[in-house]
């Protein structure tokens, strides 16, 4: 009789022998895991619906929370192995249901919504890097603290936030407090070595024990928040590196960014690839905001035409890297760039990027990648957790955001005419104006307006906080201009104003020409097809229909992002005799009760003529 163990070998010998087919043995495939990343990024505190042009897509009313929490809850019921990813922007330049609450409300909705992990974007700096780390880690203290926590002991984001290409650069006195602890430790060393080196002392219990000199490393510039994140879901691990765009001191306030040093993005995101590879994990997928267009915007899944500065990026990538979800451009789109799936899911909540990943669970490898867009309709019930931070923060702003501060005629939009001239830009500019105009609030006869600062459009028909037609609340003038930056005039020559408005063209930081809103009474034309430094007809800049001298002293107004050089605008910050005024909001909101009723501004005051 056979032993077990002679058995047990006659098993194997035939298991072995049942697996091998004409001499060779059949590969076992390895069990393929299906993960799905849900994708959002410049949601901008939208919590409720957003209005007008802001809230459709190809006309589909989409966005709000309530909606988009119930799309994602029915995505991953679809696909447990699901994980909620941002690409930045998803606070910053907020509604007043948020952004009066330092976005605390944000954070709160997308903690429910369970967002995993998210990279920075350049809004995420709005009110300083100091605060964004309180964003992360809770906490009441900080500028405005009595409206912070208003919604209970704030404890900060439960999903992490990630900056790789974000340095925090170490300050001339954390430098020289690791020098003084040094130099302190060097001196207690000489200190122990001189009495030790005594006859008398050198059999003392302290000189018989070695006396090690422990010297402080030098701080060295390291990201302010993580640079990579890993995350394990149906038995596979997936690699996040985060980065937002190199260009972020440029168009966010520079005070806010003191300090810190933004690297290039494809070199980074490429150095902690290679570091997640090392630690054994290989799906790796880029947040990134920064982003591009298609030339067709009709098909959420298009690709048609794209360009735009994620572009060079994305080429530059490792192929370690398969997937890349951006932002900031705020448009949608659906690409394959140099091997790399490349994709944008809008803005302000309307719309989530399903992303489905294939990893072979033995390699840990993605071995297929594909997208789709899916708008956030509102035909889906309202999640009622969303509902409820909604209702929360609601009535405690409700007293401010429901105040009627003045009427329009009719709509008034930030779309612009061939200048690059809209009706809004013409109204904020003349708003500042008539704060900045008095002899005790600066003199100005010019007042400058940044197009990136004007938020959302005013919309006649808006009802949001039961107010008549054309009647305009405090909440929707918050929704314009959100920023709360200071009303700044300084004075500038005549020279230089032309060198400012040749800046628009000639921008080497955005790559982009960006037009500046005037206020009624400057007028100049411009040649867009020119060369460097000769857009502009020198002899066409008139304020109040009389040419500029070159030579004269004006007083100009504007917001403190541009006076402190935002935007790349850096004439501004040649500017003499500065003097600080109003929160730009509070400008607005004193024109329309002054004023009204609003009507459109005449989009005449600077002209192409080419």
């Amino acid at each position: 009789m056979r032993s077990k163990y002679q058995a047990l070998v006659a098993l194997v010998a035939v298991l072995v022998l049942a697996a091998i087919v004409g001499g060779q043995a059949i590969a076992r495939g390895h069990a393929a895991v299906t993960v799905q990343l849900l994708a959002i990024n410049d949601f901008h505190g939208n919590l409720e619906p957003p209005s007008g042009s802001s809230g459709a897509i190809n006309g589909v009313a989409a966005g709000g929370s309530e909606y988009l929490a119930t799309h994602l809850v029915n995505d991953i019921h679809q696909n447990p192995n699901s994980l909620v990813v941002g690409a930045g922007d998803l606070i910053g330049a907020s509604p007043l249901l948020s952004g009066l609450f330092h976005d605390e409300p944000t954070v709160e909705a997308m903690n429910a919504m369970k967002l995993s992990v998210t990279s920075v974007g350049n809004h995420e700096f709005d009110e300083g890097w100091t605060e964004l780390l309180r964003i992360q880690n809770g906490g009441c203290t900080g500028p405005d603290s009595a409206n912070k926590c208003k919604g209970g002991q704030f404890t900060g984001a439960k999903y992490n936030y990630l900056s790789a290409n974000v340095l925090k650069v170490p300050t001339k006195a954390e430098i020289a407090a690791v020098a003084k602890k040094n130099a302190a430790a060097r001196k207690a060393f000489a200190k122990h070595h001189a009495y030790c080196a005594k006859k008398a002392h050198r059999k003392a219990k302290t000189c018989r024990k070695p006396y090690k000199l422990r010297l402080t490393a030098p701080p060295k510039p390291a990201p302010l928040l993580p640079a990579t994140a890993v995350r394990t879901i149906g038995g596979v691990k997936v690699g996040f590196i985060g980065e937002t765009l190199k260009g972020t001191p440029q168009i966010v306030t520079p005070t806010g960014v003191v300090g810190l040093e933004f690297l290039d993005e494809a070199a980074t995101a490429n150095k902690y690839a290679a570091i997640l590879k090392k630690q054994g994990v290989k799906a790796i997928v880029l947040l990134l905001h920064q982003g591009g267009q298609q030339s067709s915007g009709v098909d959420i899944n298009g690709c048609t035409g794209f360009s735009g500065d994620v572009l060079p990026i994305v080429n530059a990538l490792s192929p370690d890297i398969k997937v890349v979800l951006s932002g900031h451009t705020h448009n949608y789109y659906n690409c394959t760039i140099a091997g790399h799936l490349l994709t944008s899911a809008s803005s302000f909540g309307r719309m989530i990027t399903k992303v489905n990943l294939t990893i072979d669970s033995a390699t840990d490898t993605i071995t297929t990648a594909t997208a789709s867009n899916e708008v956030v309709t509102r035909d889906v019930p309202k999640d009622a957790t969303q509902s409820a931070i909604i209702d929360k923060y609601r009535t405690m702003s409700a007293p401010i955001a429901n105040r009627v501060v003045g009427t329009v005629s009719g709509d008034i939009t930030r779309s612009t005419n061939r200048s690059g001239e809209s009706s809004l830009g013409d109204v904020i500019a003349d708003a500042q104006l008539a704060a900045t105009a008095p002899d005790n609030k600066g003199k100005a006869v010019v007042a400058f307006m940044n197009p990136g600062g004007i938020r959302a459009d005013i919309v006649a028909s808006q009802q949001s906080g039961g107010e008549q037609p054309n009647q305009v609340t405090y909440s929707e003038l918050f929704t314009v201009q959100p920023f709360a930056n200071v009303m700044t005039v300084l004075t500038l020559t005549g020279a230089q104003i032309k060198a400012l408005l040749e800046q628009q063209f000639d921008n080497p930081t955005t790559g982009q020409t960006r037009f500046l809103q005037v206020s009624n009474g400057f007028t100049y034309s411009y040649k867009l097809n020119a060369p460097a430094g000769q857009h502009v007809d020198a002899s066409s800049i008139k304020i109040n229909g009389a040419v500029v001298d070159p030579n004269a002293s004006y007083r100009v107004a504007e917001n403190n992002f541009l006076a402190t050089g935002g935007d790349n605008f850096t004439v501004f910050k040649q500017g003499t005799n500065q003097l600080g005024g109003d929160i730009d909001l509070d400008a607005l909101v004193a024109y329309f009760q002054a004023k009204s009723p609003i009507g459109p501004g005449p989009q005449n005051r600077f002209t192409r003529t080419d």
